[in-house]
């Protein structure tokens, strides 16, 4: 079921979120095809479905909660926690303001985020480019004192992104890969030498 489940998220992946043209991506470098993921994630099939996929990775991981960055993760993460729930294994949500909120509160992490120091949390996001947004929910989250035993996204662009956080000792796995074309698939790209990765165009 696992690689047909994936082959259905990669055909709403195609149908729905991946455009081809001249962009500009956010960290700054231009690239012929951009990834619209939220397009994905919120249509009802595709975002139970992925939510299924990333709860079979996370199967056999004791996690306390799961979350992620706004606004990538935080159209993800209550879908994984209301499936999670219809199997069963509830795993409570939380989503990470891009900053701090000012009023009431005044929190940077919404939701169920563990109060239990050094609890294990996973963190989602749609995509990784050069990481720097995952970087920085995981610099949040580990700030609070709780501990990233893994990382899911929907697609690595192959940028850089994914290779930092494995050096740094992260358990990364993403469930969709591209390679230099905007060529999306469910198995990870080859290495071609002297190819630019994740379709960026050089300057």
């Amino acid at each position: 079921m696992g690689r047909e489940r994936k082959q259905k998220i990669l055909a709403a992946v195609k149908g729905h979120a991946l455009l081809r043209g001249k962009f500009t991506l956010s960290s700054g470098q231009e690239s012929t095809y951009y990834w619209d993921g939220k397009m994905a994630t919120t249509l009802p099939e595709a975002a139970y479905l992925i939510a299924e996929e990333i709860l079979e990775i996370l199967k056999d991981m004791d996690i306390q909660a799961i979350g992620g960055l706004a606004i990538g993760a935080d159209l993800m993460v209550p879908a994984i926690a209301v499936v999670s729930h219809l199997k069963g294994r509830p795993i409570p949500a939380f989503v990470i303001r891009d900053r701090r909120k000012e009023h009431g509160t005044e929190k940077l992490i919404e939701g169920q985020f563990p109060k239990k120091i050094g609890a294990k949390v996973a963190l989602v996001d749609d995509i990784i480019t050069t990481g720097t947004s995952i970087s920085k929910a995981i610099e949040h989250v580990e700030n609070e004192g709780c501990k990233v035993v893994k990382v899911v996204v929907l697609l690595d662009r192959h940028q850089g992104g994914s290779d930092k956080l494995k050096r740094e000792g992260y358990d990364f796995t993403a469930i969709l890969h591209s390679d230099a074309s905007g060529e999306v698939t469910i198995d990870e790209p080859s290495t071609v030498a002297g190819q630019v990765k994740g379709g960026a165009i050089p300057k």
